[in-house]
């Protein structure tokens, strides 16, 4: 059965590539129906984000090269896949080098990577889309009604245990989200705020993972977690955290506090959950417990420097600042993005991490498109 439990220890200070999780888990899936469908050659899934229209990789295991790493592509643009969403349709191809691609770039990625047939499922849960799983195979023809139909059982195991592993992360958001609206904190992260810095994490996450050798999977699950770097605030006084003017040092130290707060949150929703080794809670912990950590060491809470501070706190830093100093405040006015990227730039390599300034820096134009389509609004 597909399925199973890695171990972690609770407390991760050093960054450590996440690749374990559903990808393991769906090789070790994709070993076990060999025995029976020798042909297949590749099982992916890819997730869909119904905020942005887009359809992202998220985990592959590939005999060949995988095509699609990293990738991102507007379901609207992908016109047969699109069509499978709307109407829950399967598709067959047993010839895609002579198949009248409706997607040039993405067929011709498959057929050089050697695949030449397959066999796609649209991913549907209580009749709401999550994406697609792909099958591919080295043979043309391979995909014969027969196949198919032996699939169908394969196909919804698929599925079940990526809705299962979509829910669990949803369930950890949502325990967090809930703790922070029973104590009514909203401080100055609106939701537009916690929209626009997640999608800058993500921006800063999928450029650096084909460098390090990190997942998509990983990729999501920094995007997903980004938001829920604060949840610890709720236990800073409302005296302190609402207070309109500049803190004394001993009220910052109060602050300060609530980053081992919001580490003590997540491991008690763990314990409660019964989640504690699970990956997905890993990557949660890095964000909360290394948001406020500095390059150069002289962060908070443990002061760590460089590498010791996890790749997810890094990136969460820099995504959380940028778009703190491009936003209107009670207190203050938006910066310009080149003021913002002016300050992120001096501080690199002393706050910051060099590289993802620099990548946030390099995408200029994906910035502009996060910060109209999730503009503050009055309800914000």
């Amino acid at each position: 059965m597909w399925s199973g439990r890695g171990t972690a220890p609770k407390v991760v200070q050093n960054f450590r590539p996440v690749h374990q999780g559903l990808a393991e888990r769906l090789a070790c899936f994709h070993d076990e129906i060999k025995r029976d469908f020798d042909g297949i050659n590749r099982l992916a899934i890819a997730i869909y984000d119904p905020e942005t229209d887009l359809l992202k990789s998220f985990v592959d295991s590939s005999e060949g090269d995988n095509p699609f790493e990293h990738c991102v592509a507007r379901l609207s643009e992908l016109t047969p896949l699109a069509t499978l969403a709307r109407t829950g349709g399967r598709r067959v191809i047993n010839d895609m080098v002579n198949h009248p691609a409706s997607t040039p770039a993405h067929a011709r990625k498959l057929i050089e990577a050697g695949y030449l047939s397959s066999y796609t499922v649209p991913l549907f849960h209580k009749g709401t889309f999550h994406g697609f799983v792909f099958f591919n195979s080295f043979q043309c023809g391979y995909f014969t009604p027969g196949v198919v139909q032996r699939l169908r059982a394969v196909a919804e195991v698929v599925s079940l245990n990526t809705i299962m592993e979509l829910d669990a992360v949803r369930m950890i958001q949502a325990a967090v989200k809930t703790v922070r609206q029973i104590s009514r904190v909203r401080d100055e992260e609106t939701g537009a705020h916690l929209e626009r810095m997640a999608r800058y994490a993500r921006l800063i996450a999928l450029r650096l993972a084909p460098r390090l050798g990190l997942s998509d999977e990983w990729v999501e699950l920094l995007f997903q977690f980004a938001p829920l770097h604060d949840v610890g605030k709720i236990a800073v006084p409302d005296q302190i955290l609402f207070k309109p003017g500049r803190l004394t040092p001993e009220e910052f130290e109060v602050m300060k506090t609530h980053v081992a707060k919001g580490s003590e949150i997540v491991d008690t929703m763990a314990d409660t959950f019964r989640i504690g080794g699970a990956p997905y809670v890993r990557v949660l912990r890095n964000v909360v417990a290394h948001h406020h950590e500095a390059i150069d060491g002289s962060g908070y809470p443990c002061g760590l420097s460089g590498d010791a501070i996890s790749l997810e706190g890094r990136i969460t830093a820099v995504a959380d600042v940028f778009d703190a100093l491009t936003s209107v405040r009670p207190y203050k006015a938006a910066w310009t993005t080149a003021d913002a990227f002016a300050f992120l730039t001096e501080q690199s390599g002393k706050k910051f991490d060099p590289a993802a300034v620099a990548i946030l820096k390099d995408n200029e134009a994906a910035i502009v498109d996060i910060q109209r389509q999730f503009a503050e609004t009055p309800l914000d």
